[in-house]
């Protein structure tokens, strides 16, 4: 079991935009690997931070729309959001330590 929240492009605004705690978002697909790959961090860190941000899982193949109208190009792709914007952006895989790395300045 993720701890991580599953969005839609129905529920981003909701989850995402309106949260008042900082939201790593992680935009992947059942078919790419790297995502795949990057699932136990992304839960890891869920887990690791979960008293101070929001993790949550936008599937890109059922739910299209968001990732293009933030300019998602390639998968993974993890944004931050603080307030509603976007504050930090990163694409493809790292390590725990460079993604808790990533995170950790925004929270």
């Amino acid at each position: 079991m993720s701890n991580a929240i599953d969005v839609t492009d129905e529920s981003f605004q909701k989850e995402v935009i309106e949260s008042t705690t900082p939201v790593l978002v992680d935009f992947w697909a059942p078919w790419c690997g790297p995502c795949k790959a990057m699932g136990p961090a992304v839960d890891q860190l869920a887990g690791d931070m979960a008293d101070k941000l929001k993790v949550v899982k936008h599937d890109t193949q059922d739910n299209p729309n968001t990732p293009a109208s933030m300019g998602v190009m390639g998968i993974p792709c993890f944004l931050i959001f603080k307030g509603g914007e976007e504050v930090a952006r990163s694409a493809g895989m790292m390590n725990y330590e460079q993604f808790k790395a990533f995170v950790e300045p925004h929270v």
